[in-house]
């Protein structure tokens, strides 16, 4: 099996054939295309294996046909029987690979006569020989195709990874990572990306895209629309008081959070400034912390930090909870205020 080149000379059943010249094959490149796209075929291993072992009796210059003996043949592929060996050879018969050139006693040879004519009696691998670029396009259809997949999962799983940061609890990214478990199509994946880049799309109309306002017609209604916003923000703070701990308490409680401040926690101002800065060190992106201020304000955020911080090995995944109670299910259960007392009296009590 050394060799890598074999000189093609095609021969028929029982007629003498002029000796002719062939361009040299790689005929181990044909087997290997064979070999990689067996499934076209219904062809299993042991159908390669057996093939393997016929390629490695020809002999350069010597023509495409094996002489050898079914002994042999099974002996070298490693001790099949011989009906093994004569099933596999009607297989490769029977998808036109192959074809017997059987002489009167059914023995494999080869007489040549002075001239130089020859007649092969064997198992001749002509017709694997012509289906070369047949067998080398399909096998190169394969590889692209597998390689498009490849391809098409990791785009998938990209998309998935900027999703699950913006929502580690979302549903619809559960359900795609259940689907990745089985082996699927080109066109199946391109459907998943699809799906998943239209989910994402909408994410980020949702959540990122400003409202649209009208521009004032005049300095006096540009006053009106500033006093308006801070008008507008005031309100979202007051609407949470009710949940909003007494400062003193916060920082109090929270004394693992309180006690990595590099200055004292005077105001709430301080405090925000101190949970902007802890929060990438829990793994909670700056993003998500400035999506759950605009929606839950920022005193109410900042003592999410100082709260998860406080309950430490009791929360696995920091960032996953600061979602649940400030963007996700549970920010209608999430009140600082009841939780910071039953901190305060029990602090083996879970949240």
């Amino acid at each position: 099996m050394a060799f890598t080149k074999l000189s093609v000379q095609p021969s028929d059943v029982g007629k003498v054939m002029a000796h002719a010249s062939t361009p040299e094959t790689d005929i181990w490149a044909i087997f290997r295309a064979l070999r990689d796209t067996r499934s076209l075929f219904g062809l299993r291993p042991g159908h390669v294996q057996t093939l393997q072992a016929m390629l490695s009796f020809l002999k350069p210059g010597h023509g495409d046909t094996v002489f050898a003996s079914n002994t042999a043949i099974c002996r070298r592929i490693g001790g099949i029987d011989e009906r093994t060996l004569r099933r596999h050879i009607d297989r490769f018969v029977e998808l036109g690979f192959m074809k017997r050139q059987d002489s009167p006693n059914r023995k494999r040879y080869r007489v040549r006569s002075s001239s130089g004519q020859s007649i092969s009696y064997g198992l001749s691998l002509t017709p694997l020989l012509d289906r070369a670029n047949e067998l080398l396009a399909a096998a190169q259809e394969m590889e692209n195709a597998r390689r498009d997949r490849i391809f098409l999962r990791k785009r998938i799983l990209s998309r998935l990874a900027h999703l699950e940061e913006a929502d580690p609890e979302s549903i619809h990214s559960h359900g795609i990572r259940r689907v990745l478990r089985r082996k699927l199509s080109i066109a199946e994946y391109r459907a998943l990306l699809d799906e998943l880049d239209a989910h994402c799309e909408q994410m980020s109309t949702a959540v990122d895209t400003p409202n649209t306002m009208e521009l004032p017609a005049n300095d006096g209604q540009n006053v009106r629309h500033h006093s308006k916003s801070k008008k507008e923000e005031k309100d979202l703070e007051s609407a949470h008081n009710g949940e909003t701990p007494v400062l003193q308490t916060l920082t109090a409680v929270c004394d693992q959070a309180t006690s990595l401040a590099t200055a004292s926690l005077k105001n709430w101002d301080d405090v925000e400034s101190h949970a902007r800065a802890l929060a990438p060190m829990m793994g909670i992106h700056t993003s998500t912390f400035e999506k759950a201020t605009s929606k839950v304000g920022s005193r109410k955020t900042s003592c999410a930090i100082f709260i998860i911080l406080q309950l430490g090995n009791r929360i696995r995944d920091f960032g996953a909870y600061f979602h649940s109670i400030t963007l996700g299910r549970r920010e209608i259960d999430f009140n600082p205020s009841r939780l910071l007392e039953r901190l305060s009296h029990s602090p083996a009590t879970p949240a």
